[in-house]
C-alpha cells in the first residue's frame, strides 16, 4: 500500500504525506521507531491498556509488541513492510509480513486487537478494518484503537508518500474522528468501554457487543 518510500524512510529517508486537497504533513517515523523519538507517554498507556494476547495491526517497526513482549504479554505485530517486520524482530518483537485482510494466526482467539498510529484508516475504510478486528477478538475481547483529535467524522481520501527524489503512488486512507466512534462501533457489533485522552492524543477501547 506504502510502496517502498515508507521502508525508505524507515530506513532514514526524510518523506511527507501529501494529500489530494493538496495538504502535506509530516510522516512520523521517529516516534514509530521508539526509543528517544518516541511518544512515550502515549505508548506507555496505550501498552497497558492491552490485556491478554493481543495483535497489533500495522505494527510498523514494532515498538509496541516490544514493549507488550517485556511486559510479558504474548503479542503479535502485523505490517506489509519487509523493512518494518525485519526492524521490528531485530528489537525483540513477533511479527509477520502479511496484509491484514488475509488469513493470520489465532482469528477469533486474541484477547486484545491493537490499532495505532492512525492504522483504523487503512485503506480508506475504517468499518472494514474495526470488521476485521471483530473477526480476530474472541468472546469479550476488545478492540483498542486510536482516532484523530483534529477529524469530525471521517476524513476518507487519497493520500500518497513524497521525498525530495521521489514521489509515490496514490492509495486509499482514512481518519476518524472521536466523534464518530460510537456509530462507527455500532455498526461493526462493538460497544464503547472507554474513552482515552493521552496528551494531544486520543484512543477508545471497544468491547465485542
Amino acid at each position: 500500500m506504502f510502496g517502498q518510500l515508507y521502508d525508505r524512510a524507515l530506513d532514514g529517508e526524510r518523506c511527507w504525506v501529501r494529500h489530494d486537497d493538496g495538504r502535506v504533513r509530516k510522516l512520523p517515523v521517529r516516534s514509530w521507531l521508539g526509543g528517544r523519538g518516541s511518544d512515550a507517554r502515549f505508548d506507555r498507556a496505550v501498552v497497558e491498556m492491552c490485556e491478554g494476547p493481543t495483535i497489533d495491526l500495522g505494527c510498523g517497526p514494532g515498538r509496541l509488541v516490544a514493549d507488550l513482549v517485556q511486559r510479558g504479554v504474548p503479542a503479535l505485530g502485523v505490517d506489509l513492510s519487509a523493512t518494518a517486520v525485519k526492524l521490528a524482530r531485530s528489537s525483540g518483537a513477533p511479527a509477520l509480513r502479511r496484509d491484514m485482510f488475509e488469513p493470520l494466526p489465532g482469528t477469533g482467539r486474541w484477547q486484545t486487537v491493537l490499532l495505532a498510529d492512525g492504522n483504523i484508516g487503512v485503506g480508506g475504510d475504517p468499518k472494514r478494518v474495526l470488521r476485521r478486528a471483530v473477526d480476530l477478538l474472541h468472546e469479550g475481547g476488545r478492540c483498542v484503537a486510536e482516532f484523530d483529535v483534529e477529524t469530525t467524522g471521517i476524513d476518507a481520501g487519497w493520500v500518497r508518500l513524497e521525498s525530495s527524489r521521489t514521489i509515490g503512488p496514490w492509495f486509499r486512507w482514512a481518519s476518524v474522528g472521536i466523534d464518530y466512534v460510537p456509530t462507527l462501533a455500532a455498526q461493526v457489533g462493538l460497544a464503547v468501554a472507554g474513552i482515552h485522552p493521552i496528551g494531544k492524543r486520543v484512543v477508545a477501547s471497544l468491547a465485542v457487543a
